[in-house]
């Protein structure tokens, strides 16, 4: 088990793009054997700028590392049956092919469960089969727009608008790999594979709407849905003097703490601030209290006094500045590796620790179909 918790799984990988990859390169930094199945022209995330080579962009090489890349044709036969022969021999095959696709190829569950019956099947797409959403196009927008995430990025008084990052595709891939992982533990018991469904709008679905349900969980409903401190026009990194910061005080004392730091103690005495309770319905004031107490102080300083009095709080990091933060150099999250074709490049450490099978960075993303003869003899097919 030296080689991560997954040592010894082979994964096989039909996917593209994020949600699947990312899902993939999980179980991959685990120390499953994940063997990329691409068509003749490439995933298509290999083509985006900026890059050193036209296939291999920097969001490729961030989804496909500790994987082996195969080009196959699965609309011949030849490619078709390479394919099946590999699933004989793989214990997961994970698919974000449109599912009525799959069927037209010959290559779902139901045409190879017979071939390997301790195969475990991930089909991962935009909607579950069961709904008349079936078999529609979609990508990580489509996905933040139907969740209702969208409508809650803009509940402040904009217009709906999406997170400026492949959430969706990136929280569903996270289902996916923790799916396989509880299919793995459960093939144990029983000896044998299964398959599983991931849709992309019921998980996102699923994500969103816990703590935005409130007064729509009880039937009747006893109030609308959203979580008000979270859809409070001041919850924002405030501004201080010289940037911008997040504090968050949460509980009773954490509160009591920032008043006495604001030289406002006997706020935590009024009866509007004075439990959760009663904070819950006074959000919009405190934050504003908030926003105000911090506004003309130096961030050095409010960074100084929210550790010391243990408040939650974090400086606003940009991209360039997260390079240089001491707590992830402290930890060597960063990573500057040398790519065989691509050059030095960086990229974020795995983030789980294991202390007896870590996980670990066995292989850069691969170019396209490196590892298709490799892969192939190792089924005997010369």
């Amino acid at each position: 088990m030296a080689g991560g918790p997954l040592s010894g799984v082979r994964v096989l990988d039909l996917t593209a793009v994020v949600m699947g990859p990312w899902a993939t390169q999980n179980l991959g930094d685990m120390g499953a054997d994940v063997i990329k199945i691409e068509p003749p022209d490439g995933d298509v995330l290999r083509a985006m700028k900026p890059n050193r080579h036209d296939s291999m962009s920097p969001s490729f090489l961030n989804f496909n590392r500790n994987k082996r890349s195969v080009a196959l044709d699965l609309k011949t036969p030849q490619g078709k049956e390479r394919l099946r022969k590999l699933a004989r021999a793989s214990d997961v095959l994970v698919c974000n092919v449109r599912p009525q696709a799959m069927r037209r190829l010959g290559l779902d569950y139901a045409s190879l469960r017979d071939e390997n019956e301790r195969l475990i099947y991930c089909g991962c797409y935009g909607f579950a089969e069961a709904g008349p959403y079936a078999g529609r196009a979609a990508i990580d927008d489509t996905v933040q727009a139907a969740s209702g995430l969208a409508w809650l990025q803009g509940y402040c008084g904009d217009d709906p608008r999406f997170v400026n990052a492949i959430i969706g595709d990136k929280i569903v891939g996270l289902f996916v790999a923790q799916a396989v992982a509880m299919a793995l533990y459960a093939r144990e018991k029983t000896g044998r594979g299964q398959f599983i469904e991931v849709p992309m709008f019921e998980a996102m679905t699923a994500f969103v709407v816990p703590e935005h349900l409130q007064g729509l969980t009880f039937e009747p409903a006893l109030g609308p849905a959203g979580y008000d401190r979270l859809l409070n026009p001041f919850r924002k990194p405030f501004r201080t003097k010289d940037g911008h910061i997040s504090v968050v005080p949460y509980n009773d004392h954490q509160w009591k703490r920032f008043f006495e730091f604001a030289g406002r103690p006997e706020m935590i005495r009024d009866p509007k601030y004075a439990t959760v309770l009663a904070r819950s319905r006074h959000f919009g004031e405190l934050y504003a209290f908030i926003e105000k107490t911090l506004a003309g102080r130096a961030t050095a300083e409010l960074v100084e006094a929210f550790a010391r009095i243990e408040l939650p709080f974090a400086t606003v990091n940009t991209f360039e500045s997260l390079l240089k933060d001491p707590h992830l150099a402290a930890t060597g999250f960063w990573k500057t590796v040398a790519h065989p074709t691509e050059g030095e490049i960086r990229m974020p450490d795995i983030a789980v620790k294991f202390s007896d099978t870590p996980g670990a960075v066995r292989r850069l993303a691969p170019n396209l179909g490196e590892h298709t003869e490799e892969v192939l003899r190792e089924l005997g097919i010369d």
